[in-house]
């Protein structure tokens, strides 16, 4: 049972140090200094969450499956942004793909 390996996200603090937290295991997080014991720590809170769990005889999630994302998004916008878009997109010279594109990886 605690074999299973959960993804790990890893959050830097402004003030230093990390937060880091296994999103498959509700309220599963932990910190540390440096990246090395933010992981030690989170391996803890993991085997501790788990064994709590099991104890309390509540579910224990399976570690989710990396997503693939096929890269195509849809979306309904409000017409006037929509058209505020071509706009700018034409005086781009780039189709309103590109365009959103752009502002996409700009904001990203």
């Amino acid at each position: 049972m605690f074999a299973m390996i959960y993804p790990i996200s890893f959050y830097p603090e402004p003030e230093g140090g990390y937060t880091v937290m296994i999103k498959d295991l509700p309220g599963c997080m932990s910190v540390g200094e440096t990246l090395s014991e933010a992981m030690e720590n989170i391996q803890e809170a993991r085997e501790l969450w788990i064994e709590t769990a099991y104890e309390c005889g509540d579910e224990i999630p399976l570690p989710a499956t990396e997503v693939e994302y096929s890269g195509n998004l849809s979306l309904q916008i409000p017409k006037s942004l929509h058209r505020s878009l071509a706009e700018k997109a034409e005086r781009e010279g780039v189709s309103i793909e590109r365009y959103i594109l752009t502002l996409l990886t700009k904001a990203g």
